[in-house]
C-alpha cells in the first residue's frame, strides 16, 4: 500500500483559504508560522476552510455574510476587517458589492444590536475609504431624511385632481435606469400587488407604482369613471413625475389603461405588457358588470369579497395559500366603494377592440392559462390586434397571475424589457 505524503484535507482547506481572504493575507499568515502557532494555523486550515468552507450546501457569498454577521455579533473586530476587505476584493464570483456588505449591517443592527452594527459601519467605512477607488464606489455625501426604504421607494401623492398616491424606486446600484416602468394594478387592489416584481425590475429600471383614483390612497372622485380618463389620470402623473416615454405594465383594469394611455397619450408609452386583459367584453359580460355596480352600491364590497377572489385565483391556489388570499380579499374589501363602482364602470365598458392597430409600441401580452376574467381568447384579441405584439400563456395561473406564478411572470417581463 503506497502512502500519500500530501495531506489532502489540508490543502483543499488552504486553497479555499486562499480563494476567500486572497493569496496575500495567507502568504503572510503561513510566513508568520512558528513552533507556537503553526498546529494551530493548520488546524483552522483543516477544519474551517475544509471541513466548513468546502461544504457546497451554500454559496461563497452566503457564508462571507455569516461571517461578518456573526463577528459583529461577537465583537471580533479584527476579524471583521480582514473578512470585509476580503469580500470587497475577493474573486468576482464570490465578492460582496458594497451595498451588499450594508444589507448585512443593516440586518445585523436588528439582530446583534445597534451599537455593535455602528461600530461595524465604523470599520467598515475606514476600509471603504481605502480601497474604495480600486473597487469603483466613491462615497458621496447624503442626508438620513433624503434615503427611502429600497424595497419600497419614494412615496409621494400628485398634485392633480384626483390626487394619485404613489411609489418610486431608483434604480438599485445608483446608475442610470435602462428604463423607467410603471406598474398598474388590478381592480380592488393597490400598488402592492407589485412589490416583488418592481424590486426585480429595480435592479436596472426606475420602477413607479401607482394606486388608481378610488383605490388604495388615491383619492376617490365622485361618478362613474371612463377607461379616458383613468388614462389621463395616468399621464397626469407621469407629465409631474416627469418620466418620458415608459415601459407600461399593466394587468387587468391596469392593461386596460395602459392600452388608453397609448391610444390617448402616444408619447408617453414607449412598450406595453397587457397582463390578463382584454380590449372589449361581450354584452353578457357588461351585463355581469352592471350587476357587479348594484350589488356593489346596495350592499358594500364586501358582498363581492368571495367572488372576486373565487375569479382572482384558482381552487388549487385559494387551498394552498390561504394567507395570500385573504390579503387581497382585505384589500378588496376596503375599498373606497365610490371608486370600486366607478371603476367598475370604466373596466365594464372599456372598448378599444376597433383602434388597437394605432397602437405600435412593441407590446407583450400575457395570459393566464386558468384565467375566467379574461380568459386567453381575449388576450389573443389583443395580440392579434396590436402589431407584431408578443404572446404568452402563463400555466396554472388565473387572473392575478402576477401573483399565483411571480417567477414566471417575472422572467416573461423581464425578458421582453432587456430585449427593447
Amino acid at each position: 500500500m503506497s502512502y500519500d505524503p500530501i495531506d489532502h484535507d489540508f490543502e483543499r482547506g488552504l486553497n479555499n483559504r486562499r480563494s476567500i481572504l486572497g493569496d496575500a493575507w495567507v502568504e503572510r499568515s503561513l510566513s508568520n508560522a512558528n513552533s507556537f502557532n503553526a498546529e494551530f494555523q493548520n488546524l483552522i486550515t483543516r477544519f474551517a476552510w475544509n471541513e466548513i468552507w468546502g461544504r457546497p450546501g451554500l454559496e461563497q457569498k452566503t457564508r462571507r455574510a455569516i461571517v461578518l454577521s456573526i463577528t459583529v455579533a461577537l465583537g471580533r473586530w479584527e476579524e471583521f476587517d480582514l473578512h470585509v476587505r476580503a469580500a470587497l476584493l475577493g474573486d468576482p464570483e464570490n465578492r460582496l458589492t458594497p451595498d451588499e456588505l450594508k444589507e448585512v449591517l443593516m440586518q445585523s443592527a436588528i439582530y446583534a444590536g445597534v451599537p455593535a452594527a455602528n461600530t461595524a459601519f465604523t470599520h467598515a467605512l475606514v476600509i471603504l475609504r481605502e480601497i474604495g477607488p480600486q473597487i469603483g464606489y466613491l462615497l458621496e455625501p447624503l442626508e438620513p431624511a433624503a434615503v427611502t426604504h429600497p424595497g419600497i421607494g419614494l412615496e409621494g401623492r400628485s398634485s392633480g385632481k384626483p390626487s394619485l398616491h404613489y411609489t418610486a424606486r431608483a434604480r438599485h446600484n445608483g446608475k442610470a435606469p435602462r428604463h423607467t416602468v410603471v406598474l398598474s394594478h388590478a381592480l380592488g387592489c393597490d400598488l402592492t400587488m407589485w412589490d416583488e416584481l418592481a424590486n426585480l425590475l429595480a435592479e436596472d429600471c426606475r420602477v413607479i407604482a401607482y394606486d388608481h383614483r378610488g383605490h388604495g390612497s388615491s383619492e376617490a372622485a365622485p361618478g362613474m369613471y371612463d377607461m379616458a380618463s383613468l388614462a389621463d389620470d395616468a399621464a397626469a402623473l407621469l407629465r409631474e413625475l416627469d418620466t418620458g416615454s415608459v415601459v407600461w405594465v399593466g394587468l387587468s383594469m391596469g392593461g386596460m389603461v395602459g392600452q388608453e394611455l397609448a391610444l390617448r397619450h402616444p408619447t408617453l408609452v414607449g412598450a406595453l405588457v397587457l397582463a390578463n386583459t382584454t380590449s372589449s367584453y361581450p354584452d353578457a359580460a357588461r351585463e355581469m358588470w352592471q350587476q357587479r355596480i348594484a350589488t356593489v352600491q346596495a350592499q358594500g364590497v364586501e358582498a363581492i369579497g368571495d367572488a372576486v377572489m373565487g375569479r382572482y385565483f384558482t381552487d388549487e391556489f385559494r387551498g394552498s395559500h390561504g394567507a395570500t388570499v385573504a390579503r387581497f380579499r382585505r384589500r378588496v374589501v376596503s375599498t373606497d366603494a365610490i371608486g370600486y363602482v366607478g371603476c367598475c364602470h370604466a373596466v365594464g365598458n372599456v372598448d378599444t377592440t376597433a383602434r388597437l392597430g394605432a397602437i405600435t409600441v412593441p407590446t407583450l401580452v400575457i395570459a393566464g392559462e386558468l384565467d375566467q376574467g379574461t380568459p386567453i381568447a381575449m388576450s389573443q384579441t389583443l395580440a392579434n390586434g396590436i402589431p407584431g405584439a408578443q404572446f404568452d400563456i402563463l400555466k396554472n395561473a388565473s387572473h392575478l397571475s402576477c401573483i399565483e406564478q411571480p417567477q414566471a411572470f417575472g422572467q416573461a417581463v423581464r425578458s421582453f424589457i432587456e430585449n427593447l
